[in-house]
């Protein structure tokens, strides 16, 4: 009887949660946890079977907006192991992924668990990170990688990573990046990126906390030592249409006009309606912020700040320093993530205003 691999269905669960039990000691997966990746994630659960058997599963998510896939968990029977059903199974993950016009598949595997980590590296995957206490039992994770389209060149200059430690600080976590990038011994603190929030945030937004726009983040960058350069495709205060309250709004334009005054008395470089140049800025050293819209990532209408690390001809890489735990992600799931130009200028554009900013750092 042949192995029937198909898009796993409520009827599954029990078959899988015996599965669970059988193939892991930590970190299973319960039947919450199943419902949510056949109903509701973005992503797919992949069951092998023959007849009325369960011989393994695979779960692929996807990293909305972007060409990253993420490989969460893989499981093969007992019985059913050291017949290739592993690469069989992985296999039609990494030609999912494609069809969703994912470019990277990552994956996380025990240390101790050598036939997994043989299996990867057999197919492509390459160790790129060592993530200790990773599981529930304290064991450690290889992080590994593979490039299902063609492999590209990095840059000289590594961006390191840092996840905003409140809802509000996008903006300071990007800048922190950003500095590091450019200072390899500078410390990331949630000290200064909370300093920076105080010195940056326009005080209003929609509601809640207020955002950093990109004037105040310009002159935090400015004030630490660097040449900023600031790019935007207006010159008042950003992000009024979203805000009902006159008293906000008040409050609004007097911390831009601040912002103005002081940056009028900076040399940070300013450029209104120009094109964001990416390939340009990095081959010149540049390490930039970008504001886009966060709806293409998470489908929350709101402004959010990321780094760009990397761009070649096919994608932009992005650090994104928001990690949404809701979608069973890590911090190494929004790092270097790869975003097609297509989609990276869509992201960048936000509201009905069509508003662009960057904010662009370099050494002095």
């Amino acid at each position: 009887m042949n192995t029937l691999f198909r898009l796993a269905v409520m009827e599954d669960l029990p078959a899988l949660l015996q599965l669970e039990e059988q193939c892991f000691t930590t970190d299973r997966l319960n039947n919450r946890n199943f419902q949510w990746m056949i109903s509701r994630a973005h992503g797919q659960l992949l069951v092998a079977r023959r007849g009325e058997d369960l011989l393994g599963y695979a779960v692929v998510l996807f990293h909305r907006g972007t060409s990253l896939a993420r490989l969460y968990s893989i499981a093969i029977a007992p019985q059913a192991r050291g017949n290739g059903l592993g690469k069989q199974l992985l296999d039609r993950v990494e030609a999912s992924a494609l069809e969703h016009d994912c470019a990277y598949l990552r994956l996380e595997v025990r240390i101790d668990n050598p036939a997994a980590i043989a299996l990867y590296e057999r197919n492509g995957y390459r160790r790129f990170a060592l993530i200790h206490d990773y599981y529930q039992d304290h064991a450690d994770a290889l992080r590994l990688e593979k490039r299902i389209l063609q492999h590209r060149d990095s840059r000289d200059i590594q961006v390191p990573y840092y996840p905003q430690t409140t809802e509000f600080t996008c903006g300071p976590a990007c800048l922190l990046m950003a500095m590091g990038a450019l200072q390899r011994d500078r410390l990331l603190e949630r000290r200064e990126e909370l300093q920076i929030w105080r010195e940056a945030t326009t005080v209003f937004m929609t509601s809640g906390h207020g955002g950093c726009s990109p004037q105040g983040l310009a002159l935090a960058a400015w004030r630490r030592g660097f040449r900023v350069r600031l790019q935007l495709s207006m010159l008042g205060p950003l992000f009024l249409d979203g805000v009902r309250d006159e008293h906000k709004k008040d409050v609004m334009r007097l911390v831009h006009e601040e912002f103005t005054a002081q940056l009028l008395a900076s040399d940070v470089e300013r450029e209104i309606g120009g094109p964001l140049n990416l390939p340009q800025l990095l081959k010149h050293g540049g390490q930039p912020l970008v504001l886009i819209s966060s709806y293409r990532l998470t489908r929350s209408k709101s402004p959010h700040w990321v780094i760009v690390t990397d761009c070649d001809d096919e994608f932009v890489y992005l650090h994104d320093p928001d990690v949404d735990h809701s979608q069973h992600r890590q911090a190494m799931d929004c790092q270097h993530l790869p975003v097609s130009h297509g989609e990276f200028e869509k992201m960048c554009s936000f509201g009905r205003d069509k508003l662009r900013a960057a904010v662009i750092l370099y050494r002095r």
